[in-house]
């Protein structure tokens, strides 16, 4: 059986699935058919059910879930992992509505912090999250909201921290931050849903058997980053959450969708609709 399979070039990700989709660990049969692509391109492919499987941004999810099922691992949570709202100099913050910010994705889970944080801010422009650094840095923007390897080089380009997300969201919510989950189609049954489960966790443990070796499918992937910023990555975003959600993360799940529908971007949603 050949299944889709869709996930970004990041080291997190490509961390999670080496083992599989190079055939280092017993697939049960199953063979996938992989494709790398930023995530607000996953995010539109999962609203579209393109891929049998695929990495996307929770805030995604919310509008996905007849669609797909959310798999217990692969997922980016944690504490200190959000998004950063970063500028060249520091932000008036009561006049968000002023400032043209440059986001990775309306669909990111990065802008629907903003959103709940910042619900005035309202001008925003969708770019690929590794040119949105130099968008700011050029004027062009008065903010950006950055994610993945960004945080760690922000403040070598001069740029600063308006807000770390992360912190607000752990501060009101009282929750790990849901970044970015992997899902499977629901049009499968859910014996080979739990076998694709298990199989990216064993994927995981397979690559952590060999780490702070990194395989040449995650440093030919990682976009010219240092193999030291590539562990930072991995250790920030690869964590006990990524192996299995476990009860922290399933709260930290639901919180999200609960205050999403607080604040009317989605309905009241039942959690048990959510995973398979």
């Amino acid at each position: 059986m050949k299944l889709t399979l869709g996930f970004s070039p990041c080291p997190n990700d490509t961390f999670i699935f080496d083992a599989m989709v190079n055939g280092k660990i017993d697939t049960k049969g199953i063979s996938f058919d992989y494709v790398m692509e930023d995530v607000e391109t996953l995010n539109q492919w999962a609203v579209e059910g393109k891929l049998d499987i695929t990495k996307l941004s929770y805030s995604t999810l919310l509008h996905t879930t007849d669609k797909y099922a959310l798999l217990y691992s692969g997922s980016a949570l944690g504490k200190g992992v959000g998004p950063l709202l970063i500028a060249r100099e520091p932000l008036d913050t009561t006049r968000m509505s002023d400032y043209k910010i440059a986001i990775p994705g309306l669909k990111t889970t990065a802008n629907l912090l903003l959103s709940l944080s910042y619900p005035e801010a309202t001008q925003k422009t969708e770019m690929l999250f590794s040119e949105i650094e130099g968008a700011v840095l050029s004027g062009d923007y008065d903010a950006g909201l950055i994610i993945h390897e960004n945080r760690f080089t922000y403040a070598d380009r001069g740029l600063v921290k308006i807000t770390d997300l992360g912190d607000w969201w752990e501060q009101t919510s009282d929750a790990a931050i849901p970044l970015g989950g992997i899902v499977m189609r629901r049009n499968h049954e859910s014996e080979l849903i739990q076998t694709v489960d298990n199989i990216i966790k064993e994927s995981l443990a397979q690559s952590w058997k060999h780490y702070p070796e990194l395989s040449p499918f995650v440093t030919e992937n990682a976009q010219e980053m240092e193999e030291s910023v590539m562990r930072k990555h991995i250790e920030l975003y690869v964590n006990e959450y990524t192996a299995d959600l476990g009860k922290e993360g399933i709260k930290a799940i639901t919180t999200l969708f609960e205050r999403a529908a607080a604040n009317g971007i989605i309905s009241q949603q039942n959690s048990d609709t959510i995973f398979y």
